[in-house]
């Protein structure tokens, strides 16, 4: 089982966002049982702006994530295109694009289903601008290198 300390930061500070969220609003939403159990009023103003500070801090949170995610898909769409560009490279590094490929497609495919599942997706899939054509086999190498390069320092 991963311990806090490996996961990644933007999920711990995610999940302490919705820890002080679930309890100040626990404490925003308390009546009081009478007086003798009542809060004093500066501290449930404190709780009550603390609350709305963490309300705006998520969702600015949830706007870099939507940024992220777009970006990330957007880029991955653009190196399917350019792998398709490259097929019939060489036939040893044949099955080997075809796995990127795959691999990449399908991780696009997963970071668009994350998005629709967070209600982040735009209302339409990009589509493929148009590609550069390999026409000659030396091309398909220079051109194999430049995107395999490109791709590496993208992920």
């Amino acid at each position: 089982m991963a311990g806090p300390a490996t996961q990644s930061p933007m999920k711990l500070m995610a999940l302490q966002l919705l820890l002080w969220h679930s309890a100040l609003w626990t404490v925003q939403e308390a009546t009081p049982l009478g007086p003798a159990s009542s809060l004093p009023q500066s501290f449930l103003l404190k709780c009550l702006e603390q609350v709305r500070k963490i309300q705006g801090d998520g969702a600015a949170l949830q706007e870099k994530l939507a940024g992220c995610l777009s970006q990330l898909h957007s880029g991955l769409f653009l190196y399917q295109g350019l792998l398709q560009a490259l097929e019939g490279i060489s036939p040893e590094l044949g099955p080997t694009l075809d796995t990127l490929q795959l691999d990449v497609a399908d991780f696009a495919t997963t970071i668009w289903q994350q998005m629709e599942e967070l209600g982040m997706a735009p209302a339409l899939q990009p589509t493929q601008g148009a590609m550069p054509a390999f026409a000659s086999a030396f091309q398909r190498r220079a051109g194999g290198v430049l995107v395999a390069s490109h791709l590496q320092s993208f992920l």
